[in-house]
C-alpha cells in the first residue's frame, strides 16, 4: 500500500451528533493504528524455543503482516522476546516492550474511545484473566490496558468492571452485545446486574442500548474457554446488519446453541428501535479437532481498507468471504490460516485491538 494509508490525518472520522458524551467507534471506523502481543514463553504457547511457542508466533506475525499493509500496526513484546519479535516482523510492524502474561491484547488491552471533542482515550478495563481462572497469569496482563494507552499517548480512563474487549461489541450508533455468562460472571464482577453492567458499559462507550446473549460457543465454557465472548458468535456491520455464526451439523452442541441465540437476536431491536437484520454465516464443515472446534468466520477483524477473515482450509472459507465482501464492498478481504491461533483459544479479533482516528467535533 502506498504511505498515504498510513497517514491517519488523511483519515479523520466525523464525531457523532451527540457531542456530549465519549463513544466507542465502530471497528469499520478509521484506524490510526492496530495494536497486537507477541506470544510469549508460557502454558498456552509452551516453552522458549518449542514448536508450538514458534507456530503461535508465526501465526500472530502473519497477521500483523498482513494489517500493516493497509495500517500501522504496534506489537507488544516481552523485554525477554522484543529482538525476537522484531527479527521476525521485519520493519514493516513496529515492536514496544512490556512485560506481558499472554498475547490476547483484544482482552488485556484498553478499549479506545472517541471524548467529546474527538480526541481519543483509552478505556482500562480490570482486567482479572477471564474471571480468575486457575490456568490464568495476569499480573502482567492487568497493565497492559494502561501501558498501551501511554504508549499511544492518550489519556486512560479507569473503569471497575472487570471486562475484555472480546466479552462486547458496539455498532457506533448507540447499541452494544453483551454476555450474560461474561459480564454477570461471578469470577469477574460478584453481585452485578444486567441495569449496573450496562451503567458502566453505556458511560463508558456512549452506547445507550444492549442486547444480552444467554451464553456464547459450546466449546468457550471448556477449561481454557473464556465463558462466552461475542465477538465469536455475533457482529455488526456498516449497513446495521448482525452476522452470526450458525452451525448446522446437528452432532455439534452449537447446531442448538447457535439457533437459541438467533431466536434471542430475532426478538432484540437495536438502540433505535429497530429489529436486528440477521445474516448467518456457516462455521466451517470440520466440527472436530482435538474435540469439538468453535472455529467461526465471524471472529474476523475490520482495519483500513481490509478485512482480516479467519480460514480453516474448509470449503466454507469461500462462502463466508462472499458474505464479508458484501459486507464490506470497499475492503478487501484476505484470508488468513486462523488454525493455529483457534488451538491456542482464540482467533483473529482476539488477538487484535484498533486505535481509532481522532475525529472533529462537532461533525454530523
Amino acid at each position: 500500500m502506498n504511505s498515504r494509508q498510513h497517514d491517519s490525518t488523511s483519515l479523520t472520522a466525523e464525531a457523532p451528533t451527540d457531542t456530549g458524551r465519549q463513544r466507542m467507534p465502530a471497528e469499520w471506523e478509521p484506524h490510526e493504528r492496530t495494536w497486537m502481543a507477541f506470544p510469549p514463553a508460557n502454558d498456552t504457547f509452551g516453552p522458549a524455543r518449542s514448536t508450538t511457542l514458534r507456530r503461535a508466533r508465526n501465526a500472530w506475525a502473519r497477521v500483523a503482516l498482513i494489517i500493516a499493509r493497509y495500517e500501522p500496526v504496534t506489537v507488544l513484546a516481552d523485554p525477554a522476546d522484543t529482538e525476537t519479535a522484531r527479527a521476525l516482523l521485519g520493519g514493516a510492524v513496529a515492536v514496544e516492550s512490556a512485560p506481558l502474561d499472554d498475547a490476547w491484547l483484544r482482552d488485556s488491552g484498553p478499549t479506545f474511545v472517541h471524548g467529546p471533542d474527538g480526541a481519543v482515550a483509552g478505556v482500562d478495563w480490570v482486567f482479572n484473566g477471564w474471571g480468575a481462572q486457575h490456568w490464568a497469569a495476569w499480573a502482567r496482563d492487568r497493565h497492559v490496558g494502561r501501558t498501551v494507552a501511554d504508549l499511544a499517548g492518550v489519556p486512560v480512563l479507569g473503569s471497575g468492571l472487570v471486562n475484555e474487549g472480546g466479552g462486547f461489541h458496539v455498532d457506533g450508533r448507540g447499541t452494544v452485545l453483551l454476555t450474560e455468562t461474561v459480564q454477570l460472571d461471578p469470577g469477574r464482577n460478584p453481585g452485578a446486574t444486567r441495569e449496573s453492567v450496562e451503567s458502566e458499559i453505556h458511560a463508558r462507550l456512549g452506547t445507550r442500548h444492549a442486547v444480552w446473549l444467554p451464553r456464547g460457543l459450546t466449546r468457550d465454557y471448556g477449561e481454557f474457554g473464556t465463558r462466552g465472548h461475542v465477538d465469536i458468535v455475533a457482529a455488526f456491520t456498516p449497513a446495521g446488519s448482525l452476522l452470526v455464526h450458525r452451525q448446522d451439523d446437528a452432532g455439534h452442541p452449537d447446531h442448538e446453541v447457535t439457533r437459541e441465540i438467533r431466536a434471542v437476536l430475532e426478538s432484540s431491536t437495536d438502540a433505535g428501535g429497530r429489529p436486528l437484520s440477521i445474516i448467518e454465516v456457516p462455521a466451517p464443515t470440520v466440527t472436530h479437532d482435538d474435540g469439538i472446534v468453535d472455529w467461526s468466520y465471524i471472529n474476523h477483524y475490520v482495519a483500513n481498507g481490509v478485512v482480516v477473515l479467519c480460514a480453516f482450509d474448509d470449503p466454507n472459507d469461500a462462502v463466508a468471504a462472499a458474505i464479508l465482501q458484501e459486507a464490506y464492498p470497499d475492503r478487501a478481504v484476505e484470508l488468513v490460516d486462523a488454525r493455529d491461533i483457534f488451538a491456542f483459544g482464540g482467533g483473529i479479533h482476539c488477538i487484535t485491538q484498533q486505535q481509532p482516528a481522532p475525529c472533529r467535533a462537532g461533525g454530523a
